[in-house]
């Protein structure tokens, strides 16, 4: 096989499990919004893979759920038809995990032993794989803040969980750019003063303050705009509230408001762009960053008006994924073409 081939084949990989990181972000999204997080109690990393299969089975795994507060306190009515539902999320978020571990590691495997130069010349792909596992860990040391105290997940360990998921992401998304862009052999010029690198680290930051709104469904509350019901900072915080990222209400305010603020730096790239033609190589990336940024933004405003009903809030989570994607593709062109 030839050099050019195993790059093919290595390049149709990372698209595979790009696509899977990305339902799997979208899956667990729906997981979280159907309230299905806990239904799982225990973390069978061999025998989990097969669901119940079984009245006896069903009955045994719902008498596990019965025993934490989530039952107890919110689903005490809850009949094992409903249960299933909830379930089902679960069972398909925690299968697509192990699917991404497999189809990761046994052609990395396969991959290493071909003596692929750019995989072997980085060792990227294989902190990519630690990053995997790593993520399979925080995924059930997030479910374990449910299952004792709590009636949900803690949120914070629900944002390092999503966190993490856009970092496997992102350096999938490097790795592939990497693979198939063309270098160039004289220097474009950058845009000045670091915004591409501001621009994707106040998305990044979007996106864990959207797991609080998320983890503590703050999206529920405040279901007006351009304010806050009758104004602009909510009315049942004060401004030493604003160190608190457990209070929804704050959390939704810090929320609206980095949108604001990364519209201003997305407008501040456009300017730039635009003023200059040195940046024309660059104009086309970013107008899809625009796009999707422009999405992005009506969906959130449509996610607050609607209370965050499932399909809204799903698609917002959705349209966070195109975004990164855009934005990485836009940050690797600036700096590295």
């Amino acid at each position: 096989m030839t050099d050019e081939n195993k790059n093919i084949y290595l390049s149709y990989w990372l698209l595979l499990i790009t696509f899977l990181v990305s339902l799997m972000i979208v899956v667990g999204g729906l997981t979280r919004l159907t309230d299905s997080g806990l239904s799982i109690t225990r973390w069978d990393l061999i025998s989990g893979i097969l669901p119940p299969l079984s009245l006896d089975a069903w009955n045994k795994s719902f008498s596990l759920y019965k025993m934490i507060p989530e039952f107890k306190l919110l689903n005490s009515t809850m009949s094992l038809e409903e249960f299933k539902v909830i379930f089902w999320w679960e069972y398909i978020h925690r299968l697509l995990g192990r699917i991404i571990g497999l189809f990761y590691i046994i052609p990395l495997i396969f991959f290493t032993f071909a003596g692929n130069e750019k995989l072997n010349k980085s060792t990227s792909f294989y902190l990519i794989f630690l990053l995997i596992c790593f993520q399979g860990f925080i995924g059930w040391y997030m479910v374990k803040s449910g299952l004792t105290e709590r009636t949900d997940v803690s949120h914070y360990r629900l944002s390092l969980h999503l966190t993490v998921a856009f970092i496997i992401l992102i350096s999938l998304i490097w790795n592939y750019l990497d693979l198939n862009t063309k270098k160039t052999f004289f220097s474009r010029k950058r845009i000045p003063y670091q915004l591409p690198l501001i621009f994707i680290f106040l998305v990044l930051l979007q996106i864990i303050f959207g797991a609080f709104v998320s983890g503590l469904d703050a999206g529920q509350i405040y279901q007006t705009w351009p304010l806050m019901n009758q104004g602009y900072f909510p009315d049942d915080s004060t401004y030493i509230d604003l160190l608190s990222f457990s209070n929804p209400s704050i959390v939704q305010f810090i929320h609206r408001n980095l949108a604001y603020l990364i519209i201003l730096v997305s407008l501040l790239i456009l300017f730039t762009l635009l003023k200059n033609n040195i940046y024309s190589h660059l104009r086309k990336s970013f107008v899809w960053v625009f796009i999707f940024l422009s999405i992005q933004i009506v969906l959130g405003i449509f996610a607050i008006l609607s209370g965050a009903t499932i399909i809204i809030a799903s698609l917002h989570q959705i349209g966070s994924i195109f975004l990164v994607i855009s934005s990485i593709s836009f940050v690797y062109k600036n700096y590295k073409t």
